[in-house]
């Protein structure tokens, strides 16, 4: 049951983190959702919003993420 735990623990210390990084996205040069690569495309009436590298880069980090803490 303490593996339980210590692995919440750490999931919302991982959620605090990204918290504070995405309230702090608006000071930054980098911003995360509009990276290039990313596909927009205007209508008339519409806007069509495809993050694409993004994704790819949030997928990446939870891969590697993953993939470290699966190690131990």
């Amino acid at each position: 049951m303490s593996t339980i735990g210590r692995s919440l623990v750490l999931f919302g210390l991982i959620l605090v983190v990204i918290g504070a990084l995405v309230m702090l996205a608006d000071r930054l040069q980098f911003r995360i959702g509009r990276l290039p690569g990313d596909m927009v495309w205007k209508g008339r009436n519409s806007v069509f919003y495809f993050p694409l590298m993004t994704s790819l880069l949030v997928s990446l980090l939870l891969t590697l993420i993953l993939w470290v803490l699966g190690r131990r």
